[in-house]
């Protein structure tokens, strides 16, 4: 029977070890560095790096250099998180059960920390040195990644959730912004552990269904944790959507219908692997594990 709890935990700790070398060869200590440490040491799920090695590890046991990359995307995530919780954006105290960023070292760092953990992000993914694939691989995963996180995936979604504040949204306009601020790059991720573990054409299409429903899901279940969630387990306060007054899935169909929608995504997201073997259990669990999740 496959064990999820120990897979996540094996699979946390090698993303962690990857992702403290990070800084390893950087011997001069500074204010940013520190800064740029103590957000993405501070825990978290590494959902979006599992993501990516579990789908590699769905197409290719004996898959190789997903793990950089993997990495590379979590750099991109905290920097999201970091300038998420900034004054300007949610001005939110806690990330993880720590002072975000700007709480801990102030304003401007946190902005500097930010654009130092995205840019870092593709020294890692152009670095051709650390990987046997060829580069047009390498100009790929920077194409799709780059895509999912910019002006056509997460900061666009970024800036419809800011815009939308005291607005109502529609469910298709609201599944239009999850799918852009959260979904694109969790669906990035899925994307480049199939790529790098050289997915067929009909494994990538079913790779792609997956991501997207999960992608919604977890930004569904986020919703409904910010509304009934325990600020202990989560780490960082709830309410905060209802007070910013954001479009929320549970503000717009009720709580008991968003948990619903949450489920059948993630019933959709299972159905979709249908064709894979047990090498895709980690997948499977995965999405049953978002709609679980109490933080």
């Amino acid at each position: 029977m496959f064990d999820f709890k120990q897979y996540m935990k094996n699979q946390q700790k090698r993303v962690n070890e990857k992702l403290a070398s990070l800084f390893a060869k950087t011997p001069q200590q500074s204010r940013l560095l520190f800064a740029m440490q103590y957000s993405l040491m501070a825990g978290g799920k590494r959902i979006r790096p599992i993501l990516c090695i579990s789908a590699a590890s769905a197409i290719d046991e004996n898959h190789q250099d997903v793990l950089p990359v993997a990495c590379a995307i979590e750099c991109i995530h905290t920097y999201s998180l970091i300038h998420d919780d900034l004054p300007s954006m949610d001005n939110d105290d806690l990330r993880r059960g720590n002072p975000t960023c700007h709480k801990a070292f102030d304003e401007a760092t946190a902005i500097l920390a930010g654009d130092a953990l995205l840019t870092l992000a593709f020294e890692i993914l152009s670095d051709i040195t650390i990987s046997h694939h060829a580069p047009q691989i390498h100009l790929k995963l920077i194409h799709i990644i780059a895509n999912a996180a910019g002006p056509y995936g997460m900061i666009e979604g970024q800036m419809r959730d800011i815009e939308s504040e005291t607005k109502q949204l529609n469910e298709n306009e609201l599944e239009q912004l999850h799918n852009l601020k959260t979904g694109a790059l969790i669906t990035a991720s899925v994307n480049a552990g199939a790529i790098l573990a050289k997915a067929t054409r009909q494994q990538q299409e079913c790779l792609n269904i997956y991501a997207h429903n999960i992608g919604l899901a977890f930004q569904v279940v986020d919703d409904v944790l910010n509304v009934k969630g325990d600020p202990e387990r989560l780490g960082k306060a709830v309410g905060t959507d209802t007070h910013l007054q954001k479009n929320t899935y549970p503000g717009l169909i009720g709580v008991c219908q968003a948990e619903e929608k949450a489920r059948q995504l993630v019933n959709n997201a299972i159905e979709s692997l249908q064709k894979f073997d047990d090498r895709a259990e980690p997948l499977r669990a995965i999405a049953n594990y978002i709609v679980r999740r109490d933080r």
